[in-house]
């Protein structure tokens, strides 16, 4: 099916479906036959005004699912874990995955804040939690939510002293999840596919963790920004990847588009999930102009692929 005419021809319905009781939303939903989730950072600067009235919006457009990570709310959008957990549940979503860091923030150095949604440079808090300095209360925190997996965000990679830091951390970090029963995960983005003293660092990664106590969040923008074949990957390390960021690259494959409007194969990369593992899929775009524009675009598109 042509994937513009499929979204002409359901625009209204995406629409109407604001409208719709829960039930007819959940049938809606369901209709590709897989749950589509969305990572949060996608509504940094716009979910903070109103929480709750911005979650029932992710799931009126027919999300299932959510990835949280951090925002300019204390916490879990200004929730406890389990605070967070009910209003999510409350909106019809279920919790499934967050975001932590692996290391102590450092801005690159001469880097400059981006701007946010409302123009302005982003703040960032004096201490932000990460899994170097307060791994055990960030697993804490992921089991009194409930959620299945916890995910590291980035973790310091630029040169082989950092990467063997890395694996220690991600290593041990699995090992506290899984006595919560939570499945530890790593997420990519395009500098670790760039070679350091010989080396691959996402290699290193993969062969140094312990392939049942780390599991990868694949990013399938940054990795085809890095020129990287996602399914390549996938049947390097089969069933290392339940996770999933459904993310386009941009036509000028400088940076993150709505799904289905840039470079990405997703039809080879839903093809071999199988062989990925995947489990879960998060619509991501990093800093969109129009956040539930892009989010509804995306989640259209990926309905049109059969997803």
């Amino acid at each position: 099916m042509n994937r513009r005419k499929f979204v002409a021809g359901t625009g209204a319905v995406a629409l109407g479906s604001m409208l719709l009781p829960k039930k007819s939303l959940a049938f809606l939903s369901a209709a590709g036959g897989h749950p589509i989730g969305l990572q949060l950072y996608t509504l940094f600067g716009v979910i903070e005004s109103d929480v709750k009235g911005n979650l029932e919006k992710v799931a009126a457009i027919g999300y299932t699912e959510v990835e949280s990570a951090f925002s300019k709310l204390p916490n879990y959008y200004g929730r406890s874990p389990k605070e967070f957990a009910a209003l999510c549940k409350s909106v019809g979503l279920s919790w499934k995955s967050h975001h932590v860091l692996g290391a102590p923030f450092k801005l690159p150095k001469g880097f400059k804040m981006p701007n946010g949604p409302d123009g302005k440079p982003m703040t960032l808090p004096a201490h932000m939690l990460n899994l170097k300095d307060d791994m055990q209360k960030l697993v804490d925190d992921a089991a009194e939510g409930g959620i299945p997996y916890l995910v590291c965000a980035n973790i310091p990679t630029g040169t082989l002293d950092e990467i063997k830091q890395a694996t220690e951390i991600l290593n041990k970090t699995g090992e506290a999840c899984k006595k919560m029963n939570i499945q530890f995960c790593y997420h990519n983005h395009d500098m670790e596919f760039k070679e350091i003293e010989g080396k691959i660092p996402y290699d290193l990664l993969l062969n140094d963790t312990d392939a049942k106590l780390v599991k990868m969040e694949l990013d399938l923008c940054w990795a085809t920004k890095a020129g990287k074949n996602p399914v390549d990957l996938f049947k390097a390390h089969p069933g290392r990847f339940p996770l999933l960021h459904v993310k386009d690259l941009d036509k000028e494959r400088k940076g993150p588009a709505p799904v289905g409007e840039g470079v990405v194969d997703f039809k080879d990369v839903f093809a071999n999930v199988k062989i990925a593992g995947a489990k879960h899929y998060f619509v991501e775009h990093d800093m969109p102009k129009d956040a539930f524009a892009s989010i509804t675009t995306s989640y259209k598109n990926l309905r049109a692929m059969g997803v």
